[in-house]
């Protein structure tokens, strides 16, 4: 039987990622995959961009970390991101503007003549805009290869079709099997398993953290007028909707969070029709056609931080979950970090100033 120093249950971003972190430092890496193949699930469903204020404040330190490696592995297109907000949103932009502004995330006030040179077709109700001009769109699929790639190259052992259905600390090690019969043994588990990260912990004998999947859908319609190439990200000061384009066709959701079991999410008709009628009230576009609609889950902690760093509790149990929708962008400093606790090893550069506590799961007490 093949012993591993850590095994990580899911293969999506996450576990790719630290996956690659881990190998990379020197570790030898199991990476357990339920799916036939990595990344089926939220990862290979995220409408991605990389957007300095996306998931509140206490986030930001892990997306700026992580705008580096991005930009420098080439996995980031720039577009830009325009939160807007109707007449009498005035006190949102300002709390908006207080809560960001200290970050260092790049940030400006617009009025409604700014707001319609970036917005074809915006309706005359919509007067505030904040302009966000490094956000970025993420190539997911590249991403999550360039993490497989590397943890490859370091020796990381990725088996699909092995979801966990036992595990069982004995002697040091953690006993583990899989639906199939294949039995492995590893010093320490990480709960990388996005969805199902409350289960995995029950497997464990772990204390469950209250991990939520809500679903969140996405359509591609088909505009007239056509999309432009430059228009950038657009999202509701309110939190009602966000779109963007796409090879000539526009992404669109309505926001929606729905509590769901962990599952292979599918659309909901009515928030397909809801996102659809929201586009309507923000532009005088005429929608098409429905041309596609997806549905992911989207997965928080009770306080909405992701979760990093060994189980206060069970010895040889680790969490790297909880990352909701900023998982992506935040990927490469999050890995970082969380390579960093689980070796024992000093910060660097790129993790230097970011406040572990923050995100341990000793926080819940």
């Amino acid at each position: 039987m093949s012993h591993y120093d850590f095994a990580i249950v899911g293969a999506g971003i996450a576990g790719a990622s630290l996956a690659a972190e881990l190998g990379e430092g020197g570790a030898s890496v199991l990476l357990l995959e339920a799916e036939e193949r990595p990344g089926y699930h939220a990862t290979g469903r995220s409408a991605a961009f990389w957007e300095e204020c996306y998931g509140g404040p206490e986030i930001v330190p892990l997306t700026l970390a992580s705008g580096p490696p991005l930009h420098e592995g080439g996995f980031l297109n720039q577009r830009g991101a325009l939160y807007i907000g109707r007449a009498g949103d005035e006190a949102l932009v300002t709390d908006f503007m207080q809560r960001f502004v200290p970050t260092g995330a790049t940030i400006e006030h617009l009025g409604r003549g700014q707001l319609q040179s970036r917005l074809p077709g915006v309706r005359p109700s919509w007067t505030d805009a904040i302009w966000e001009p490094v956000c970025a769109d993420i190539d997911v699929a590249a991403l999550h290869g360039h993490f497989l790639a590397r943890g490859r190259a370091a020796g990381v052992q990725l088996e699909c079709r092995a979801q966990v259905v036992n595990l069982k600390r004995g002697e040091g090690s953690w006993a583990i099997t899989t639906a199939r019969g294949e039995n492995y043994r590893a010093g320490t588990i990480v709960n990388a398993a996005g969805a199902w990260a409350d289960p995995v912990a029950r497997l464990a004998g772990a204390r469950t953290l209250g991990i939520t999947p809500y679903r969140r859908t996405v359509v591609q319609v088909r505009v007239d007028p056509a999309v432009p190439d430059d228009l950038p990200l657009v999202l509701d000061l309110r939190g009602q909707f966000y779109f963007k384009p796409e090879s000539g066709r526009l992404w669109l959701s309505p926001h929606d969070e729905e509590p769901s079991e962990p599952c292979d999410a599918a659309p909901e008709e009515l928030a397909v029709a809801q996102a659809i009628e929201r586009l309507g009230e923000v532009v005088d576009w005429r929608v098409e056609a429905v041309e596609h609609r997806w549905a992911g889950l989207r997965s928080f902690a009770p306080d909405r931080r992701p979760v990093y760093g060994r189980d206060p509790e069970v010895e040889g149990f680790a969490w790297f979950a909880g990352q909701g929708g900023f998982g992506i962008q935040t990927s490469p400093a999050a890995a970082r970090l969380t390579r960093q606790l689980l070796l024992g090893e000093e910060r660097d550069v790129m993790t230097e100033g970011l406040d572990a506590e923050l995100y341990s799961p000793a926080r819940f007490g």
